[in-house]
């Protein structure tokens, strides 16, 4: 009878966790966005890095609060099971509800950087199985530095359109003001990825199912909403390119930032299983590609296929 208890305490502690990972994470995005226009920011540097940082911030606070506590393997399976989600669930549940045009020319370098990043990862785990060393996580971390000085350093060069000029010459928010919200939100986004990491690793040893596959999928899909959230409105208003763009950046940014820290922080344990996950995450990257150079948008079959794919997969995580 306790131990029923103590599982619905953990249950109802996990979805207060996602909660606040969520609601926090919506709190710093606009508060930093307020302090980017009012530094005269352009927007587009403002969506690849204080957007990204954002919505990816519970995937961040999960893994490295999961890598300082030596659970490496909920670390690896949250970023990798993110990934998963966004490519095959949300890309392909948005592209059965609105079927989404993509200019593959426009997103082939951050699309073959994510490419690169996921077939790296999987070539550190087949060669090393038990433990993702800390070169391997210094040199994604270092590639994603790169990634983004040169990104920003491109965008920087291009001229701010006049709208755009307009909205940031807008009367924006006192700077104090951002300023407390931005820190406020990074306070909360952290108490609710360590109230999410702990409750999780409870109910995994609770009913006696590995960290991986906690991670894979509660950890993953809950940490996975602001990127939901995001794409889901971004096709309603047929801005199918900023979401495959979003998702595609979120997928670098998680792979190579978040993995990357987490891992020079404390080497990453990593389960067998894995090499399944890189694998799905790997054909699932391909086979986006294959749908979207095939006709230049994901269609809704196309879409349902990804979705069915997903659920197969999930079926094998809780089979094998």
């Amino acid at each position: 009878m306790g131990l029923n208890v103590r599982i619905w305490i953990d249950i109802f502690l996990l979805i207060v966790g996602f909660v606040v990972l969520v609601q926090s994470a919506k709190v710093f995005v606009n508060a930093s966005v307020e302090i980017a226009k009012r530094l005269k920011i352009s927007s587009i540097v403002i969506g690849l890095t204080v957007v990204a940082m954002g919505t990816s911030a519970p995937e961040l606070v999960i893994s490295v609060s999961a890598a300082i506590g030596g659970s490496g393997e909920l670390a690896v399976a949250n970023v990798v099971g993110s990934n998963i989600f966004n490519l095959m669930v949300i890309v392909g549940f948005c592209a059965m509800l609105y079927p989404i045009d993509v200019k593959m020319r426009e997103l082939s370098r951050d699309y073959w950087v994510s490419v690169a990043a996921t077939v790296f990862l999987f070539v550190l785990v087949v060669l090393f199985r038990d433990t993702l060393p800390r070169l391997g996580s210094f040199i994604l971390l270092a590639g994603f530095v790169t990634y983004m000085v040169i990104i920003v350093r491109h965008a920087l060069k291009d001229k701010m359109e006049d709208n755009e000029t307009a909205q940031n010459n807008a009367k924006p928010k006192p700077l104090v003001r951002s300023v407390f919200f931005t820190l406020l939100g990074a306070g909360a986004i952290i108490g609710g990825g360590q109230l999410t990491v702990a409750s999780a690793i409870d109910i995994a040893m609770a009913i006696g199912i590995s960290e991986r596959v906690i991670g894979l999928t509660i950890v993953a899909m809950g940490t996975s909403l602001p990127e939901l959230v995001t794409t889901l409105i971004a096709c309603r208003k047929k801005e199918g390119e900023f979401a495959i763009g979003f998702i595609i950046g979120s997928s670098i940014f998680n792979l190579m930032f978040v993995l990357g820290l987490a891992g020079i922080i404390r080497p990453l344990a990593i389960e067998r299983g894995a090499i399944l996950d890189l694998t799905v995450l790997v054909a699932g990257t391909l086979l986006f590609f294959i749908f979207a150079r095939s006709s230049k948008r994901v269609v809704r079959m196309e879409g349902f296929a990804m979705v069915m794919i997903y659920a197969l997969y999930m079926g094998m995580v809780f089979l094998l």
